[in-house]
């Protein structure tokens, strides 16, 4: 008999959630435990010992939002895994969401394929990130969640580095981070460089991932 791995969704829109409900139910192996229309109603509908494998969560909800969801499950439930989806792209939305838990992030206009090897790679691999979003973040993940993969230490990093990674693991734009440090951007730019290098990244995702996972930045 098949392991069966149970989805909870959580999103504002209540068409949307049937809808995916309806599609996921057609993946064998997987089946909707229940949907929630915020983090409150997600709460309030969780019944332990009973708790979803993958939480489906959407950004953007009334009452509590996906990033406060995301921090209460990761806090309440660790070993639920979190799949933002979303109809946002941008790179701070990427960053705040693995701040807050997240183990995957794909888009709401995905195929329906996409879902299933979202759901596939997030159990076995412990992530997902879609290459849509950036081929680059894709990669740079793969890289960290790699155990052959030859990590640097933080000491490596001058003071001023460490300063800026702490600082780029937010949601301020680059010109934010150079005002907070008080020197120029086109300091702040050649931070950026050298950190990219020495830490074999090549976006500002895969910084912030090799940061939460070495301990440069606490969660």
């Amino acid at each position: 008999m098949h392991e069966t791995f149970y989805i909870a969704i959580v999103d504002d829109h209540t068409m949307f959630r049937k809808g995916i409900t309806a599609l996921i139910n057609l993946f064998p192996g997987y089946r909707v435990l229940f949907d929630a229309a915020n983090g409150k109603d997600f709460i309030h509908q969780l019944k332990p010992p009973h708790l979803p494998d993958i939480v489906l969560l959407d950004i953007s909800m009334p009452e509590m939002d996906g990033y406060a969801t995301a921090d209460w499950i990761r806090v309440n439930h660790p070993g639920i895994c979190i799949l933002a989806l979303s109809t946002m792209e941008s790179e701070t939305a990427i960053i705040k969401m693995i701040k807050h838990g997240a183990r995957g992030y794909i888009l709401k206009d995905a195929d329906p394929s996409e879902l299933q090897l979202a759901f596939r790679e997030s159990l076995s691999k412990g992530f997902y990130y879609n290459d849509a979003i950036t081929g680059l973040v894709l990669q740079a993940v793969g890289d960290l969640f790699n155990n052959n993969t030859r990590e640097l230490a933080p000491g490596k990093l001058t003071d001023r580095e460490l300063s800026f990674v702490r600082h780029a693991c937010s949601e301020k734009s680059y010109l934010q981070i150079a005002r907070d440090l008080q020197v120029s951007e086109r300091t702040v730019d050649g931070y950026r460089e050298s950190v990219f290098k020495k830490l074999k990244v090549s976006t500002r995702v895969g910084m912030v991932l090799f940061a939460i996972r070495t301990g440069m930045v606490k969660l």
